[in-house]
């Protein structure tokens, strides 16, 4: 195929509450070395930067799953004006010109794959038009219509970017890993992370526990991290994933009904997150860790208690937008007609090209 190089922006926004990472990259392929139908690839983050939501923005999203069908489609159509401008400033800020293509995650608001349910807001035919670029997005629709769990999309960047780790963990508002097995991608959440921890953080006056501080000043409950432990999620098979509904069902009640202080809870729910994590990997394994929870120390320092792994913290760009450097991968795979969804990740009845593409 020769050598092809796309400009993209990558857009992602968490469950966290963090705010919307950009990511401008150029990715490159060429052709791939063995049969594999994908080529080889390259990407490097040229700039990047997460804009904070609103205060607004963050209560709105917070509860957003609680709404009525008619106030999600309303919420959506405001969602994607916001996320909109947001992408051009991002473009005006930083002198961006040579854009091939726009890719975005969208915000999570439900995502009840089990029931065929998933809604990513921001999502509109009409973004394309607003920020003046063919856009590809909605990545998670069509994987779910298909009998998979629409998450994690992640791991096919994870397989052709980083494939020479023998994991790739995320802990962002939740975790997720991908590894390969026997020459198949396996890709599932783990756990809640950041979704939990950030919730009692902010109790205690922090936007976040800052390298775990809280954590590792708190108490740990044992009977609390019995029950945690004892959910049945952990237990299931992959292909699985994680959606807030599952945290106020499942996890916020067991925490309340304990009526712990907030230093303790993050201590017990830090301990809980090593737990599920070292279980993971095998002894001696390289793990790269990105999101934002892997500048909480503590945490890594807990899993490496449990489990002799190295894990290995990247850059800063890497560590905060390797998230939105792939949902640019998942773009361009997506305009080369490649697949972007694995069905051994997602448990879909076969590998497809998944997304929306909008003309400008």
């Amino acid at each position: 195929m020769g050598e092809k190089n796309y400009n993209v922006i990558g857009v992602m926004s968490g469950t966290s509450l963090d705010g919307i990472d950009c990511a401008y990259a150029k990715i490159g392929l060429s052709s791939s070395k063995d049969n594999s139908i994908y080529p080889s690839f390259t990407s490097d983050v040229i700039v990047a930067k997460t804009i904070p939501y609103p205060k607004k923005w963050k209560e709105i999203l917070s509860t957003a799953h609680l709404l009525s069908r008619e106030e999600l489609d309303a919420l959506n159509v405001d969602y994607t004006a916001h996320l909109a401008q947001v992408i051009k400033n991002f473009i005006t800020t930083n002198d961006l010109t040579d854009i091939d293509v726009v890719c975005s995650h969208g915000h999570t608001v439900l995502h009840q794959p089990d029931e065929g349910v998933t809604l990513q807001i921001g999502n509109l035919p009409e973004i394309a038009t607003l920020i003046n670029h063919r856009v590809v997005c909605d990545f998670r629709v069509q994987d779910v219509e298909m009998g998979g769990q629409g998450a994690p999309l992640v791991p096919i960047g994870d397989q052709l970017i980083f494939g020479n780790y023998d994991y790739c963990l995320n802990l962002g508002g939740f975790a997720n890993v991908s590894k390969d097995e026997n020459g198949v991608r396996i890709a599932y959440d783990i756990s809640p992370v950041n979704v939990v921890l950030n919730k009692y953080a902010q109790e205690l006056g922090e936007e976040y526990d800052d390298g775990g501080a809280f954590a590792k000043a708190g108490t740990v409950h044992q009977p609390l991290l019995d029950k945690l432990n004892d959910i049945l999620f952990y237990s299931l098979p992959a292909p699985k994933s994680l959606g807030i509904e599952w945290v106020h069902a499942h996890i916020f009640p067991l925490i309340e009904a304990v009526q712990l202080s907030s230093v303790d809870v993050l201590a017990t729910f830090t301990e809980h997150v090593a737990i599920q994590l070292a279980a993971q990997f095998k002894e001696g394994a390289s793990v790269l860790v990105t999101g934002g929870g892997a500048y909480n120390t503590y945490l890594l320092e807990r899993v490496r208690f449990r489990e002799s792994v190295k894990l290995v913290v990247p850059d800063a760009k890497l560590v905060e937008f390797k998230e939105a450097l792939i949902f640019g991968l998942l773009g361009v795979l997506k305009l080369e007609n490649l697949p972007n969804c694995l069905a051994s990740v997602t448990g879909a009845r076969h590998d497809h090209a998944s997304g929306m593409l909008y003309e400008s």
